[in-house]
């Protein structure tokens, strides 16, 4: 093994630090594979009127995605770690443009599963914020809570650009043309990932954003599969752990699970059409990206445990007051509702992020990868049962309020979690 260089370069020039244009790759690639995880939300009325398929069936891809979304992303950390961050996630929006345009050819709920449940599943997994963390970690040593909170906006950034136009062209062309549309987007990104994005500052011979001293490119990491189960057994011998994860499993299920797959046929229940469904959809994602920001700013600042128990409250009576403020029009209080709820939707990664890190030290990314996992398990089970409930009752007022009690649950968890406490704050 080639010992790594300790060569010192000179000091990068103020104003021109190559961390940020990193960032805004990375930004760039986690805004499109977000905006896959919104499209079976629009699919499920078309696909359901085309071939006769039952919602649930439909459902299932997007349950199936959410869950590999998970499960990959902590083996995807370790996988970067060694193989290196470009080459993976170039390689991820090649998936992920695959998946989508084989759905064009698909003609059983079974193809779908694979090709949107499967493939795109594996491909927008290693793009979580498991790769947000790993590139904050290396190219940022200040601003790390502000950079966090932006990356983990991109995801939702993905509904404000792609969602609403998505949703009109669904409407107006069918759901072939905008599928593919958006596949040749993810083959666009991958040639930009490939070409500008790079695995460590010492690559560029920089140094990391407000960092004092050169940073060595680390080996390669051997064994990558086999450290991530290992630390994921070390983790899961901790109660924190266990806290984290529960209170993911519930956010999942209170936020991507229930709204990016059941959202607009549960507004079109009410009578509203599903470009403006779509559309307050998209709203909540402007004001997810929004808050996901503060969020990151306030970490930095304030103790992540009542963040978290904040957040949740705020969510559970958000969702409480959801069967009352949706209408066949947009009135004011939906908008409201968009509004708050947005700004609590992502809101809770940033501090999970910093708490992962304080607890775990370096594992803290994969631990994290494996809270998110989690995270994503809830979400995909709330997308089946959402849509199932929907088809035994007729209504999904009975997921607002089941969804409401676990939040509560939720921020209890927040305020029992125990981890060390950092001096390091942003300046």
């Amino acid at each position: 093994m080639t010992a790594p260089s300790t060569t010192t370069p000179p000091s990068p020039r103020a104003g021109s630090h190559r961390a940020w244009v990193i960032a805004v790759v990375a930004g760039a690639a986690i805004v499109t594979a977000g905006a896959f995880t919104t499209v079976p939300g629009l699919l499920i009325t078309p696909l359901h009127q085309e071939y006769a398929w039952d919602r649930g069936q439909i459902a299932l891809a997007a349950s199936v995605n959410m869950v590999l979304f998970g499960l990959t992303a902590p083996f995807a950390a370790a996988l970067m770690e060694r193989a290196g961050i470009r080459r993976v996630a170039a390689g991820a929006m090649l998936l992920i443009a695959t998946g989508a345009l084989l759905t064009n050819a698909m003609a059983s709920p079974w193809q779908l599963v694979v090709y949107w449940g499967v493939l795109i599943g594996l491909g927008s997994g290693c793009l979580t914020m498991t790769f947000a963390a790993l590139i904050t970690g290396r190219w940022f040593a200040r601003r790390r809570g502000l950079v966090t909170g932006a990356l983990s906006a991109s995801s939702h950034l993905g509904q404000l650009v792609f969602l609403p136009l998505l949703a009109w062209a669904v409407d107006r062309y069918d759901w072939q043309p905008p599928v593919v549309t958006l596949a040749l987007v993810a083959l666009a990104v991958s040639a930009l990932v490939a070409l500008l994005l790079r695995d460590h500052p010492a690559d560029v011979g920089a140094l990391p954003y407000g960092g004092k001293e050169f940073v060595a490119r680390p080996a390669p990491a051997q064994g990558a599969a086999r450290r991530t189960v290992k630390v994921l057994f070390g983790a899961a011998r901790t109660g924190t752990f266990w806290l984290l994860a529960g209170m993911f499993i519930i956010c999942g299920a209170s936020t991507n699970g229930i709204m990016w797959s059941n959202w607009v046929p549960a507004a079109h229940d009410h009578g509203m059409h599903a470009t403006v469904a779509a559309s307050l959809l998209s709203l909540i994602g402007v004001f997810s990206s929004l808050g996901a920001v503060l969020s990151g700013w306030l970490t930095d600042r304030v103790d992540p445990r009542r963040l978290l128990a904040a957040y949740f409250t705020v969510r559970a009576l958000t969702l409480l007051a959801l069967p009352q403020v949706v209408a066949a029009s947009v009135q004011p209080s939906v908008i409201v509702f968009s509004v708050i709820y947005g700004l609590v939707d992502v809101a809770t990664v940033p501090p999970v992020i910093a708490l992962s890190q304080r607890t775990y030290g370096d594992d803290g990314p994969i631990v994290f990868g494996w809270t998110n996992s989690a995270h994503q398990l809830g979400a995909g089970v709330s997308a089946f049962l959402g849509a199932t409930a929907r088809d035994l009752f007729g209504t999904y007022d009975v997921v607002w309020t089941a969804l409401s009690a676990v939040c509560l649950v939720a921020a209890l968890m927040a305020l029992v979690v125990r981890a060390p406490r950092t001096a390091e704050l942003a300046t």
